[in-house]
């Protein structure tokens, strides 16, 4: 029989407005965010009696969203405690949570498998453009050399290689 997976009930759910200005006042301006995060999890362990505290993606992307040296001054948060005692902390306007991990790994084997006979076919043809350009280059050149052949004044000049120049020459020479 298959493993039932242990889903954890949700005990306990509150919204809360945490303060953050005080804290972040007393550090200097590179370590703000920092201290606003460690204020989040300091003031969520205290109210929801509980030091499993994990912080949701979004309050971290608002918390760092101007940078390190400017948070928020106070965040409105979710907090959901369930019966094996973590605590999830979440913005109040986020997002509910994405599919789960299994559901996007099926869908991303299943757009693997229609790209691969594509992705051949594109190959194929870069392939042979590259083939067709080399082949395009040495009849140019042959071309060029029969015309010397038969024109040595007025033929084409074949294609000089760029000359290497100075970028910065030094102090005029003297005659």
């Amino acid at each position: 029989m298959a493993k039932k997976e242990e889903t954890s009930k949700i005990i306990l759910e509150r919204v809360y407005n945490i303060p953050l200005r005080r804290e972040t006042l007393k550090v200097p301006p590179f370590k703000k965010a920092n201290k606003a995060v460690k204020t989040v999890r300091q003031f969520i362990s205290k109210h929801m009696k509980s030091e499993n505290v994990v912080i949701g993606k979004y309050l971290n992307l608002k918390i760092w969203d101007h940078g390190a040296k400017n948070p928020p001054h106070h965040v409105k948060v979710n907090a959901a405690k369930d019966d094996k005692g973590k605590v999830f902390v979440e913005l109040v306007d986020a997002p509910k949570e994405a599919p789960k991990v299994e559901e996007k790994k099926k869908e991303i084997k299943k757009e693997t498998k229609a790209e691969k006979p594509e992705e051949k076919l594109e190959k194929e043809i870069e392939e042979i453009r590259e083939e067709k350009a080399e082949e395009a280059k040495k009849i140019e050149k042959e071309e060029i050399k029969e015309l010397q052949k038969e024109h040595p004044k007025h033929a084409p000049k074949m294609p000089a290689k760029p000359k290497m120049q100075e970028s910065h020459p030094t102090a005029p020479r003297s005659v």
